[in-house]
């Protein structure tokens, strides 16, 4: 199933949690790290399955890499779900 590692990735309480944080814009996993009580090499491991998942992508900046939501996935994710309420039944997930 395509959405195996999304439905896995959004599992995680912690992982949403990172999500919600990132609705307001892009961080960096320091800024994301200073918002749980854990290290930031586990942070930077729950980024890596959101950003395995294609939940969130990445941006180099300098010195710096920024975490933003991929919109894209959640609108599939979206399309799919409504498929079974009969909307779009070209939907093959």
């Amino acid at each position: 199933m395509l959405f195996e590692k999304t439905f896995k990735a959004l599992g995680a309480p912690v992982r949403r949690d990172i999500l919600n944080l990132l609705k307001k814009g892009k961080m960096s996993a320091g800024d994301i790290a200073s918002h749980f009580d854990m290290s930031q090499a586990t942070v930077s491991y729950h980024l890596s399955l959101l950003k395995d998942a294609g939940l969130i992508s990445e941006e180099k900046d300098k010195n710096f890499i920024f975490y933003q939501i991929n919109a894209s996935v959640f609108e599939e994710m979206l399309c799919y779900f409504k498929s079974f309420l009969g909307g779009n039944e070209d939907v093959e997930k």
